[in-house]
């Protein structure tokens, strides 16, 4: 896929991903060595928790989402350069079987006052599962490089 610059994006754009599927044995494997807390490793013990049955992490989401911006198509100039989350949020628990995609929507984009081949997007990322609910949504700032800057 081509880079798509700075100069190439505009605030409204959607960008949207393929989709992943969750499995009760990756949970557990993130989690084991992630997030090992019981509601992400234990069923039992999950049932027993806030989340009544086994969770993902929402780290486990975040990384999920993060796979699938990469391979979707977006492709900034420069790759995929986070520099802030402004506020990241989980409404709904992944579970066992679900299947997450995800959309990004342009918010801003500006030029870099301090890097001149370079400028700053801000984007909100929600994540849904396959009943369209989200499961994670965040708000991030990206470096995006300028059209016909050098490559540092």
């Amino acid at each position: 896929m081509a880079e798509t610059y700075l100069e190439d994006i505009a605030v409204g754009r959607t960008y949207r991903t393929g989709r992943v599927s969750v499995s009760a044995d990756e949970i557990k494997a993130f989690a084991r060595e992630f997030d090992p807390q019981p509601f992400h490793v234990d069923e039992e013990a999950a049932r027993a928790s806030l989340f009544a049955g086994l969770a993902a992490s929402g780290w486990h989401t975040a990384a999920l989402t993060m796979r699938l911006i990469v391979s979707a198509e977006f492709t900034p100039a420069g790759g995929h350069i986070g520099a802030r989350i402004e506020e990241i949020q989980w409404p709904r628990p992944v579970r066992p079987g679900d299947e997450l995609r995800a959309e990004t929507e342009v918010l801003d984009v500006r030029p870099s006052e301090s890097k001149p081949g370079y400028g700053w997007i801000r984007v909100r990322t929600t994540t849904f599962n396959q009943k369209d609910e989200p499961v994670q949504v965040y708000t991030g700032n990206l470096i995006v490089r300028r059209r016909g800057a050098a490559l540092a």
